[in-house]
């Protein structure tokens, strides 16, 4: 535990330098501690430390690790990775932010899995910023057209939009990139206000391009735990 505290305060340390040197507030940006391959415990311990968001990238370890938490108050769950249209149920149970829709088939899926009484369910609208179309996201070309339509499903909230960094390239003209993408989003929905960008290695660029939402795992949760 000292250890994951440690770690936390590091990179809240690192978090805020990278803010002010950018000129902004460091309370405008979330620090989402993604919590991917290690046990439901780490959330509990982090949770314990001050974290309300955390972030997971496979449905499956998702939902269990939802269920093995419980209902801590204040915890918002952060949904990162690619989802599949017939997952979309269990997505959107234990989810609070989707962060990769990507498509309208999938805005439609998760529409469609509201309950009676659940809440409206904060989504944002992955980018693809690569020129391969096997990517996850979105074109660019297509996001104005998608965030019209999530915007058309009343259990849908738009946010804003999320990307990776592509491989190859810097990370802050990428993330420029999406910051323009954010505009065009921003032009149909006006309060579609966040960004999610930014992990480990390139959330300084990130949060000087205007993210406010950052994606961290190892650096605070330390090494991934064997996987047999």
């Amino acid at each position: 535990m000292e250890d994951l505290s440690a770690r936390l305060a590091a990179v809240d340390e690192r978090i805020a330098d990278a803010a002010h040197a950018a000129g902004r507030d460091p309370s405008e940006v979330t620090r989402i501690v993604v919590t991917k391959f290690h046990p439901a415990s780490l959330v509990t311990e982090l949770y314990g430390l001050g974290v309300r968001d955390v972030g997971e990238n496979r449905q499956q370890e998702f939902s269990r690790k939802a269920v093995e938490v419980g209902d801590l108050d204040g915890l918002r769950w952060h949904f990162i990775g690619q989802a599949q249209t017939n997952k979309a149920r269990a997505v959107r149970a234990a989810a609070s932010v989707v962060h990769s829709l990507d498509r309208t088939r999938l805005a439609d899926a998760l529409h469609a899995a509201a309950q009676p009484g659940d809440p409206v369910l904060d989504v944002l609208l992955q980018a693809n910023l690569t020129d391969d179309p096997g990517r996850g996201g979105v074109a660019p070309a297509e996001i104005e057209a998608l965030a019209a339509h999530a915007a058309g499903l009343p259990s849908l909230r738009v946010r804003g939009v999320m990307a990776v960094a592509p491989l190859g390239e810097p990370p802050a003209a990428a993330f420029e990139r999406l910051r323009g993408l954010a505009d065009t989003v921003r032009g149909v929905v006006p309060d579609a206000t966040w960004i999610s960008a930014g992990m480990t290695g390139d959330f300084a660029e990130a949060i000087a391009a205007g993210a406010t939402h950052l994606r961290i795992g190892s650096a605070i949760t330390g090494p991934r735990p064997e996987r047999g």
